[in-house]
């Protein structure tokens, strides 16, 4: 005969303090590393607001340069004393949180010349940054969870056979996540041929500083139209994010308060079936105003 098992009520308040514990108040992508006054990366991820951290930048790349990291005031690559992150990223992954590199940003010297450059550049990022090895590798023995791809200059060559190569090391034990960052105009000047190959996981749209495509002054017919636009067009094998400015000073344009999004926009975006949640840029913005803990509950 079976017994029956009698749990105590002390026993299930302390099971789900613990399950309490380990969730997650939401999906929600955000950058880091562009202001040294905005935290560390570990306090971002024990904040329990993000499920994704981009690392930004590594602005310098391709075209035969040496690769160059961009951490505002956090630390001094060239000193060699980014390192420092090592724990702090292990810190973030023990929390759940997957963090990844991020290529490009808005300023900066990089660009793809040929296939043998982008191969080239994948296998730095591999050795250097991902599951490989390197004695120079710039944040420390911290192995990343995958590369972002924030390209918002230059052209859109050879970035598709780049997304090829990076995803081809999933092959060897421990995923590559993919992710990237267009332009809310569809198709994106940098990174169009790259999502078309079919291989990113999350792709967060940048609906800010694009006034033909974002929401203004209760309308969010135009963000509407182009969200519909990205999420038919384009596969992910994970979900669509909605790219929100933190803040008024985030972004020259496209700023959404935390009400009108959960009133005007989130209402018409989620109906979307590969829609994955809100990327904020950025953590030092966040900081300020507090937007990813005001929308949390509702995206």
């Amino acid at each position: 005969m079976a017994c029956k098992l009698k749990w105590s009520p002390l026993l299930s308040i302390l099971l789900l303090a613990g399950m309490v514990g380990i969730s997650h108040a939401g999906n929600i992508a955000v950058y880091w590393g562009q202001n040294g006054n905005e935290g560390t990366l570990a306090d971002a991820c024990n904040s329990d607001l993000y499920a994704y951290v981009m690392v930004s930048f590594l602005s310098t790349f391709g075209n035969g340069q040496t690769p160059a990291l961009n951490l505002a005031g956090h630390c001094d690559p060239l000193s060699g004393n980014c390192n420092v992150f090592s724990s702090d990223i292990t810190t973030c992954q023990s929390n759940g949180v997957k963090v990844l590199l991020s290529l490009g940003g808005g300023a900066g010297s990089y660009g793809l010349s040929s296939t043998e450059d982008a191969q080239s550049v994948a296998t730095y990022l591999w050795d250097n940054f991902l599951g490989g090895s390197s004695s120079s590798r710039p944040l420390g023995y911290a192995v990343l969870d995958g590369i972002d791809f924030d390209i918002e200059t230059g052209n859109s060559a050879h970035y598709d056979e780049l997304a090829t190569f990076l995803s081809q090391y999933s092959a060897q034990g421990r995923k590559v996540y993919l992710t990237a960052a267009p332009q809310c105009p569809y198709p994106d000047a940098s990174l169009g041929p790259a999502l078309q190959t079919g291989l990113f996981d999350n792709v967060w749209v940048q609906f800010y500083n694009n006034p033909p495509c974002q929401y203004a002054s209760g309308d969010a017919s135009n963000l509407q139209s182009a969200w519909n636009t990205w999420t038919s067009s384009v596969k992910v094998s994970g979900g669509f994010y909605l790219g929100m400015p933190a803040s008024t000073a985030a972004a020259g344009s496209g700023y959404v308060s935390p009400g009108d999004l959960t009133s005007a926009v989130l209402p018409g975006v989620k109906g979307a079936s590969n829609y994955g949640e809100i990327m904020v840029w950025d953590r030092y913005n966040d900081v300020q105003n507090s937007y990813s803990s005001q929308v949390k509950d509702s995206v």
